[in-house]
């Protein structure tokens, strides 16, 4: 049988929409269990490196399982892209998960939205493409809001935003080698190949960070840290196979809205004035990119629409 993710699917943008927002709803979800487990809300904290091993373990589970029932057919992968794709998408987690422990979930959200910025840079220096002064104009508008976000004066500075920029660079590059594999392999072979890999690097790093046992809660959000960035994966992919660009785009700034909701229920914290101007400018620039983008490219993936993990 061949994958499954091959079945092509009819354009409907109520169904988009739909499973566009859960998957902003999952990946919030999905960056609270990392944050209770980076701080001692769970039990002594543990580092990003050993969440992140947890995200990619619990995740590949989800994947094999869906393997198995579709009965996926595996083609030859190109393992160089898989390779560069993962230890990306491995950094961006591990740096996101590390910021949120220590700047509000709300705030670490929008400064990863400019990874389109960054995925639009690496385009232009690996890719050859040619950029115009739209393109250009969305780029530094939203750099302007991660400059808000990022408070650079002496008193107000956050250094643990530049982990979440950090972030941010890793999933545009990371969205370039997507990019390239998506035009190769099919969606299931992509993610479970990416999990596998994602499993030994994070693994790796884990133990030489010194791995410590979790407490059974800690156990089950890193179970929940690696099930919803799964369903965050399947619910986005296929969202995007269902409208163009330029209308699912705005539905990924949910992201904001639940990471703000979830900081404030659960951690008892609210965003600054700061926070909602920063976060502003960013989606505002990520906007003008995604409907440029939306113009070029009638349905699918694209630099705007940002990448989840």
């Amino acid at each position: 049988m061949r994958d499954a993710t091959f079945i092509p699917v009819k354009p409907d943008n109520l169904i988009a929409a739909i499973c566009i927002v859960a998957s902003t709803c999952f990946i919030a979800l999905s960056t609270l269990f990392a944050k209770s487990l980076t701080t001692d809300a769970l039990g002594p904290a543990l580092s990003p490196f050993q969440v992140s091993q947890g995200r990619f373990v619990f995740a590949l589970m989800v994947f094999a399982m869906a393997a198995a029932v579709m009965r996926l057919r595996l083609t030859r992968p190109h393992m160089g892209l898989h390779i560069a794709r993962t230890g990306c998408g491995w950094g961006g987690v591990t740096l996101m998960f590390a910021a949120v422990a220590y700047i509000p979930m709300a705030d670490a959200t929008a400064l990863t939205f400019t990874s389109p910025v960054f995925t639009l840079i690496f385009a232009v220096l690996l890719l050859g493409e040619r950029v115009g002064w739209v393109r250009w104009g969305a780029v530094a508008i939203a750099l302007t809001g991660a400059t808000i976000l990022l408070r650079p004066t002496p008193a107000s500075f956050q250094p643990a935003a530049l982990l979440a920029m950090g972030a941010a660079v890793s999933m545009g590059l990371e969205a370039i080698w997507i990019k390239k594999l998506t035009g190769r392999e099919g969606r299931l072979q992509i993610l479970l190949v990416n999990n596998c890999i994602g499993v030994v690097i994070a693994s790796v790093a884990a133990v030489a960070a010194g791995w410590q046992m979790p407490t059974g809660l800690q156990w089950g959000a890193a179970a929940g840290v690696g099930v919803t960035m799964a369903l965050t994966q399947t619910l986005f992919i296929n969202g995007m196979a269902r409208a163009d660009a330029s209308f699912a785009a705005p539905f990924t700034y949910g992201t904001l809205v639940f990471a703000a909701i979830f900081d404030a229920v659960v951690f008892g914290v609210l965003p600054g004035w700061v926070s909602y101007l920063g976060a502003g400018v960013i989606v505002a620039g990520a906007l003008l990119l995604a409907w440029r983008e939306g113009r070029k490219r009638p349905v699918g993936l694209h630099p705007g629409a940002g990448v989840v993990k």
